[in-house]
């Protein structure tokens, strides 16, 4: 019997490979190869000597994976680590085909010595993306790098072709290993170890510095009267920053896949996990110009000043004296105005030719409400970050693998987890909670930490529609922007503040929501949303990939067999 059931689950798979070719027959699109090969490298030295970097093809950071709407992207990774690894695209909606996301809820992790390959399209998308390790702390080391989506042919982009594009990957890093990173945030005695970084870095180089010869910092040369757009990531783990250019103005025109109503800016926060794009024209005198990211919520300190130069191909002019000011760290006020003021371009087309506007919030049913509290949590002692009181505890059998083969029996418990209230004490628990498929969800991100926060959902956009102060109430719906809020795969939170947002449940799959802050996510503030849809068209959900790893439970089998979908 268990023979008949295996040839049965990979006939599937072959169905699956088929159907995969057929829905792609006739759409403009091309596969994009690359072959990526994930190292320790002790000798790139970004601040400290012979401390250890997680490289790609020997680059810091690795490469630009450079795409246009529908192209399908294969990666073979390559993990010549010492431990596992897991690499997620942040942005990425992974269309009908969670089993690529690259999260330990989604994938059993590339075994050290071992390689995998990931098969995603990126399907109805443009704008400026990362990818990054999701697992073992990795991110703190590097492993990250850029992601392009372009506009195809017959889809006009909203502003004059550029001069040139520049990826500008800007994030905070830290002297220490890793390894002991990882090891003493989980020390009750030593967690607040990690929440001022050393240094921020642009593209793996360390700030400006003209007292040193040294031309290890990042520089980008431009030509007077010529116009180029930056498209800038916020790579790092803790800190949010603000971003300027010297004497320059910037024009925001997109943020993570929506072409933006465009605005013209001194200077520009970013927090962690989010990306813009900014056209910058060069209209100075043929000189050279700071670029800088400074902290916000934290006390000015040179040494936390990322710089960077912009350099007028003529120039035989370089920077000298202090970096030019940008808004005071701590003035909330102006960050919130800004977020209120970056909105959506409702009469642009963006990866389509039909104008986002198209979809719309203005009338939109709610099916779910979630309120989510953001805070610090201690479980036996050990310190923990909680959503709702509760720290995600990670199974050794991957979510997807379980809801897939056995109905997710002995990995997680459907909708345990508290949506819209707050347990009286901290605990563990596998966090997994239903979505209705194809209905509207609202989301309500209350930060109870005393430190800025992110939260990014994989497989979706955030419709941003409020920020407010204090507590949320249905009342605060009346403030929300349901006219032109912008969509992004990461929104802020402020200190003791709210963020909401309307997400539509149209993409089946198992979706990691999560907090962008490293030492957040890794110590448990996260939890998986299951978009559920019974239909087994394949033009619905993919099946598993005919390579797919198995681990924690599956680890012994040969090919464990679909369970029947679960009674609604």
């Amino acid at each position: 019997m268990f023979f008949f059931n295996m040839m049965a689950f990979l006939k599937g798979l072959f169905v699956f490979a088929i159907s995969f070719v057929v829905l792609l027959n006739g759409v403009n699109c091309i596969d994009i190869y690359h072959e990526w090969i994930v190292s320790i490298d002790t000798t790139i030295n970004p601040l400290t000597s012979h401390q250890s970097v997680i490289t790609i093809n020997e680059m810091f950071p690795g490469p630009l994976i450079n795409a246009t709407t529908n192209d399908v992207v294969i990666v073979n990774v390559f993990n010549n680590m010492d431990e596992s690894l897991l690499i997620t695209w942040n942005g990425i909606q992974q269309r009908l085909n969670s089993w690529q996301d690259g999260v330990s809820g989604t994938n059993c992790a590339i075994e050290a010595g071992k390689n995998w390959t990931y098969v995603f399209q990126v399907k109805d998308q443009i704008g400026t993306f990362t990818y990054f390790p999701s697992t073992n702390f990795h991110k703190v080391a590097g492993g990250y790098g850029p992601i392009r989506v372009n506009n195809r042919n017959v889809i006009a982009v909203p502003f004059p072709k550029p001069e040139a594009e520049f990826d500008l990957l800007i994030g905070d890093w830290f002297r220490t290993d890793y390894k002991s990173l990882r090891s003493s945030i989980q020390d009750k005695q030593s967690n607040q170890f990690f929440d001022i970084p050393d240094a921020i870095l642009m593209n793996g180089k360390r700030p400006y510095d003209e007292l040193s010869s040294s031309k290890r910092h990042k520089s980008f040369t431009v030509t007077k009267g010529m116009t180029y757009r930056f498209r800038i990531s916020n790579v790092g783990t803790v800190m949010s920053f603000n971003f300027r250019i010297q004497s320059h103005k910037m024009v925001l025109v997109e943020t993570e896949g929506s072409y933006t109503n465009q605005i013209t800016l001194d200077s520009l926060d970013v927090h962690v996990g989010q990306s813009y794009s900014v056209l910058v024209t060069a209209d100075q005198n043929e000189a050279d110009y700071y670029i800088v990211a400074t902290p916000k919520m934290l006390k000015s300190d040179e040494t936390l000043e990322g710089i960077g130069i912009l350099h007028y191909a003529n120039s035989l002019t370089t920077v000298s004296g202090p970096v030019p000011d940008g808004p005071e760290p701590f003035d909330i006020a102006f960050s919130v105005n800004q977020a209120k003021s970056i909105t959506w371009n409702m009469t642009t087309g963006a990866a389509r030719p039909n104008p986002q506007g198209t979809f719309n919030v203005s009338n939109v049913t709610l099916a779910q409400t979630f309120i989510l509290h953001g805070s610090k949590g201690e479980i036996n002692g050990w310190p923990r970050y909680v959503v709702n009181n509760v720290s995600y505890f990670t199974p050794d059998t991957p979510l997807k693998l379980a809801d897939m083969f056995v109905n997710g029996s002995g990995v997680y418990q459907l909708d345990q987890f508290p949506t819209r209230s707050v347990h009286d004490s901290a605990s563990y628990g596998v966090s997994v909670v239903s979505g209705i498929h194809k209905g509207w969800l609202e989301i309500v991100f209350k930060n109870d930490l005393d430190v800025m926060d992110s939260w990014h959902l994989d497989g979706f956009g955030f419709y941003v529609v409020g920020f407010g102060n204090g507590d949320w109430t249905p009342a605060a719906r009346e403030t929300y922007n349901i006219f032109d809020p912008v969509v992004r795969s990461t929104v802020q939170v402020y200190p003791g503040r709210w963020t909401a947002v309307y997400v539509f449940l149209d993409n089946p799959g198992m979706w990691n929501l999560r907090s962008q802050h490293l030492k957040n996510w890794y110590l448990g503030q996260q939890l998986f949303i299951r978009v559920f849809d019974d239909n087994p068209n394949p033009a619905k959900e993919r099946k598993p990939p005919q390579n797919l790893l198995l681990c924690g439970m599956f680890e012994s089998s040969i090919s464990p067999v679909p369970s029947p979908a679960p009674a609604p």
